[in-house]
């Protein structure tokens, strides 16, 4: 007896479909920052910096003097960007500096970053702990695992 073309189409699709699904990359657990162990080269104090409502944390390493950023404003600035072991995943110090606008919609920079520049002063230092979930989240990116914690240094060089 012949088999439907309907049923041989259907098995071909399930075994195409099973062949081609593979395993997905292992993404650590989402970690809480107070449990966190920071590379000491980071220098971070947990103790001595600010907490948002958000899970954000920020220090002022240096005190700016200049225009105070909020939201809207246009900000030029250079960074440094680690995971918490340590690595250094991006600079833009002797780079280019990066310029984006705090509050931008649609969104120029992660949601932690943007909130991170509240607040601060031109010619200030600032040091940011950034949570997964104002992050990359769960997915990452080709250089940052997913559930990473990012920890930024940036100098803040002009609001035009």
């Amino acid at each position: 007896m012949p088999v439907p073309a309907r049923s041989v189409l259907c098995a071909a699709m399930l075994a195409i479909a099973s062949a081609s699904c593979t395993p997905e990359l292992p993404v650590a657990p989402a970690t809480n920052i107070e449990n966190t162990q920071f590379a000491s080269s980071l220098g971070i104090d947990l103790a001595k910096m600010t907490k948002t409502a958000s899970g954000l944390y920020y220090q002022d390493t240096q005190a700016g003097s200049g225009i105070t950023v909020a939201a809207g404003y246009h900000v030029t600035l250079h960074y440094t960007l680690y995971l918490a072991n340590g690595i250094t995943i991006q600079t833009s110090v002797g780079k280019a500096p990066l310029q984006f606008t705090v509050g931008a919609n649609p969104k120029q920079v992660i949601a932690g970053f943007d909130e991170g520049m509240i607040g601060m002063r031109v010619g200030g230092s600032r040091k940011m702990i950034i949570p997964p979930e104002l992050a990359y989240g769960a997915d990452g990116t080709d250089a940052i695992p997913g559930n990473a914690i990012l920890v930024y240094t940036v100098q803040l060089l002009s609001v035009p």
